[in-house]
């Protein structure tokens, strides 16, 4: 079943699960839906509950969690700003305390950032849905309620697929804050009890051995490529590569060995590029079958049951202002005057030239540099950091189906107040790239690939003996501008802290400068730890 059909039936799952100290708790009110009532003998109820999980990926809702703007707590919208807003890829141009905090990388452990609560609050409250959906659907309480051989298997489904959310969330907040509070479907909670915090390398260490055991033979996990866009075992080995690549920085110990071998078990499950980069991102892509052949895992978005203001809506419509005629460009109605790429960043990975902000003209030679739009703009954020109108606009990701033109779409456009465009999550590109650098550091030759990824960016292909650290930072910049790796690749490169590398209003100067040592990993949020006194602050924050 897919899951952008079911987004209707969230609302009542919305009730299946609630914040960790209440899980024990049955209102006095018989009509209410608990996980107690909300599970029957029949499958609906399992759907329903695997949905609720899927949708913290993008959920707008507030309930329990500390925000003013339901949309700026979206997990995927907030992980996104943590990755690129802090880093040299994209500067937003509101002018929220949070947002120039994370422009400026000047947040605090004392000060609520919004993005780095949401992505605490929301990758842990995932957690806790998937632990209690495990608890629900044991083999016990499928026993209990009179399920069927039948009901039983596809439930083995839904719980593989859920253990493979929580090892997502597990690791989005790992390589977000490090140390995080750890449980499992095994925790016993009741009168006060915190699940207690783990060090970094006792969650990679659950993650790859939850995504080793989901990636076996013998795993309930859907085959790849069968059940878009819910997870499967693509997803699996794709965050486990993922996983492995940044073994380094997660534990202290390289794992490039592993990360080789994950890769080339999904070169063997039939995934292709797509042909058109471009393609990637537009408003059919999880229909377009050349889109959906290269992505391992996404989010779905949809304007009419799924509707975000995070996400691919956020990504849309934040890069374009009203008077840019954004209908006109983007598929969508609307425009926020947010998201720009910095002049620093474009100059250094895609070399422009000949770019008349006037007129909106510009010449790059690499197709995935022809995404921008520059008509009106100002080069330079020099001094005007919250000017929207100064940087590249990047209209990466459009709404615009792949088979239709801007014009031919208007029509429709005009009544589109969300994205459609599913977000990819994990994608072969990425995969690719993963490969080139394992190889690079265990050996190997992973030039047919990259060979592939230039064929589709119309620009000359690298062998493997010209792939270096440094190389990999700017071909990653270039395929995967704005899919929320940044932060983490500048930080396995070693070039987030230090000051040889830097990017505008890096550490609040706008040539740049060095950051603080503890910046690697942000700070738990202060509501958490004004709420639970058992939680640390991480090391140079202050509480």
């Amino acid at each position: 079943m897919n899951i952008k059909n079911i987004f209707t039936a969230v609302a009542a799952a919305a009730m299946l699960t609630a914040c960790v100290g209440d899980l024990d708790t049955i209102p006095l009110n018989p009509t209410d839906v608990t996980s107690e009532t909300a599970y029957g003998a029949d499958e609906a109820g399992y759907v329903q509950g695997l949905a609720k999980i899927y949708f913290q990926l993008t959920s707008n809702n507030t309930q329990d969690l500390q925000v003013a703007d339901g949309g700026a707590s979206e997990f995927i919208r907030a992980f996104w700003s943590t990755q690129e807003v802090t880093a040299d890829a994209a500067k937003c141009a509101w002018g929220d305390a949070w947002v120039n905090d994370l422009n400026n990388n000047t947040w605090k452990g004392d000060v609520l950032n919004d993005a780095v609560y949401a992505v605490y609050v929301r990758t842990l409250q995932g957690i806790t849905y998937v632990n209690e959906y495990l608890r629900q659907t044991s083999a016990a309480n499928l026993d209990l309620r009179g399920c069927s051989a039948d009901v039983k298997a596809k439930v083995q489904q839904f719980r593989a697929e859920a253990r493979f959310l929580r090892a997502f969330f597990y690791w989005a907040a790992m390589d977000t804050f490090g140390q995080v509070p750890f449980s499992t479907e095994e925790t016993k909670f009741g009168g006060g009890y915190n699940p207690p915090q783990q060090p970094r390398e006792y969650i990679f260490n659950f993650v790859m051995e939850e995504l080793e055991d989901l990636a076996g033979d013998d795993s309930d996990m859907p085959a790849a490529q069968s059940n878009y866009p819910r997870a499967d075992k693509g997803s699996v080995l794709g965050l486990l590569a993922r996983l492995y690549v940044n073994a380094e920085v997660y534990t202290g110990t390289e794992m490039y060995a592993e990360a080789k071998a994950t890769c080339e078990k999904i070169y063997g499950l039939n995934y292709g590029l797509a042909p058109t980069y471009a393609e990637l991102f537009r408003g059919d892509n999880g229909e377009n079958p050349d889109a959906k052949k290269e992505i391992l895992f996404a989010a779905s978005y949809d304007a009419e049951n799924n509707q975000s203001y995070g996400g691919t809506t956020y990504l849309t419509l934040s890069t374009l202002s009203g008077d840019d005629g954004a209908i006109d460009i983007i598929g969508i109605n609307g425009g926020w005057a947010g998201n720009r790429v910095p002049d620093h960043f474009v100059q250094t990975y895609f070399a422009p030239s000949a770019a008349d902000f006037t007129t909106g003209e510009y010449t790059i030679a690499d197709k995935r540099g022809q995404l921008f739009y520059i008509k009106g703009r100002t080069q330079s954020m020099e001094g005007n950091l919250n000017t929207f109108l100064n940087g590249w606009s990047c209209i990466k990701f459009n709404n615009v189906p792949h088979d239709k033109t801007a014009e031919e779409y208007a029509e429709t456009a005009a009544t589109k107040n969300f994205s459609d465009i599913d977000w990819p999550l994990i994608r072969l590109g990425e995969i690719h790239l993963i490969y080139a650098e394992a190889c690079m550091h265990a050996g190997g030759d992973a030039s047919a690939k990259l060979a592939e990824l230039a064929s589709r960016t119309g620009v000359p292909a690298v062998k493997q003996a010209d792939v270096t650290v440094d190389w990999l930072m700017a071909e990653r910049a270039r395929e995967l501008m704005w899919e929320a790796h940044r932060r983490t690749d500048l930080i396995r490169y070693g070039k987030w802290i230090d000051g040889g590398y830097n990017w505008t209003y890096k550490g609040g100067n706008f040539t740049g400068q060095a950051l603080p040592s503890h910046f690697n990993i942000f700070p738990v949020p202060s509501t958490e730890l004004a709420t639970n006194l058992e939680l640390d602050q991480n090391p140079g924050y202050a509480r």
